[in-house]
């Protein structure tokens, strides 16, 4: 199983999702709502803490609940966890095995709060030490570059504030995601191509901003553990806070932009990186204006709310890091100094 057969596999992995587990997740929802907690407090590492970037805005935006990140060494290492009291506990793992995570679980469990656990492996130690468990039903990932557990991880995460918010359109909108999952597989060969064109990159930026914030990160990650290019990824807004002086004539800038909120920010920062900066772009949207910044263009779906532009905006990206890992002859499936699982303490 090779790496972009998982990506291929993301349309599927995200049907099998709603079928199998929308059930489940509604349970989940009903009894949240029967619990006692105003924030929720997340804890992640590396891929999985793209998903919590995204849930951070999803669930502040729809659920109106305040977000915490956790520092998971204060709960391992150091043994000073703070007061979680009022606090919903959600981990967030492809594997479930990370010993910090589970730590923060099994301290929000002592301390009274309800504990959720979102993961690949409903036997792992993190499912064991959460109350309530959602499996996102992506099947084994050989790969070590995550991708399929990935899509599938914000899939649960949106499924949930809908699920807990009762908004019975928001669950319909989800029913569209795998159609647009399989659409955006079909920039397949623009970015083979576009791979060529960048097969020296040795450094970039990565831009987003709001729901595609976590699409940036994830983007950056991509590109460093299988490229092993050093790409740095910002929110436009904090881009413009100093970060933007490295930009000069040709400098490859990758950007996120769909249409909604932070679109026409997005757009302005693309104009100008284009005109004044003279920068490289790349620019994923569906928004003429935006792909008309980019010398690589790639057009998104249209018609999708932004706040499920996460799920599919992320899969040309995993293609183009794909390519330009084959592009530059490494191994795409198994990035030096990478294991499948790591664990942390």
């Amino acid at each position: 199983m090779t790496v972009k057969q998982e990506i291929f596999e993301q349309p599927e992995v995200a049907q099998r999702l709603l079928d199998q587990e929308t059930a489940n997740i509604q349970d989940i929802a009903g009894w949240l709502r029967g619990s006692s907690f105003n924030y929720a407090f997340l804890a992640a590492r590396g891929t999985s803490d793209n998903a919590v970037r995204y849930a951070n805005y999803l669930y502040g935006a729809f659920n109106r609940l305040p977000v915490a990140l956790a520092t998971p060494s204060l709960f391992s290492l150091y043994q000073r966890p703070p007061l979680l009291k009022g606090a919903l506990v959600l981990g967030v793992s492809q594997s479930g095995q990370s010993p910090d995570i589970v730590s923060v679980l099994e301290e929000g469990r002592k301390q009274g709060c309800p504990t959720l656990a979102i993961t690949n492996d409903v036997n792992s130690p993190l499912a064991q030490a959460a109350d309530r468990v959602i499996n996102v039903r992506a099947g084994e990932e050989r790969a070590v570059a995550a991708t399929k557990s990935y899509t599938a991880q914000l899939m649960a995460v949106a499924l949930l504030s809908a699920a807990l918010a009762q908004d019975e359109e928001r669950l319909r909108a989800l029913q569209a995601v795998p159609g647009w999952m399989a659409q955006a597989l079909q920039t397949d060969e623009l970015m083979h191509s576009a791979a060529v064109r960048y097969r020296y990159m040795e450094q970039c930026v990565v831009l987003g901003r709001g729901y595609n914030y976590a699409t940036a990160f994830e983007w950056s990650l991509k590109l460093k553990e299988m490229t092993y290019i050093m790409a740095e990824p910002y929110s436009s807004a904090d881009f413009l806070h100093g970060p933007i002086a490295v930009i000069e004539r040709g400098f490859p800038a990758m950007a996120v932009a769909p249409q909604g909120a932070v679109f026409a920010d997005m757009l302005n920062l693309l104009h100008l990186l284009a005109d004044q900066h003279q920068a490289e772009l790349m620019v994923i949207s569906d928004g003429a204006e935006a792909l008309r910044t980019a010398r690589t263009p790639v057009e998104l779906p249209a018609g999708m709310p932004e706040w499920l532009t996460p799920l599919v905006s992320i899969i040309p990206a995993q293609l183009f890091s794909y390519h330009l890992t084959c592009e530059k002859g490494f191994d795409a499936n198994t990035p030096r100094g990478l294991k499948k699982v790591t664990e942390t303490r």
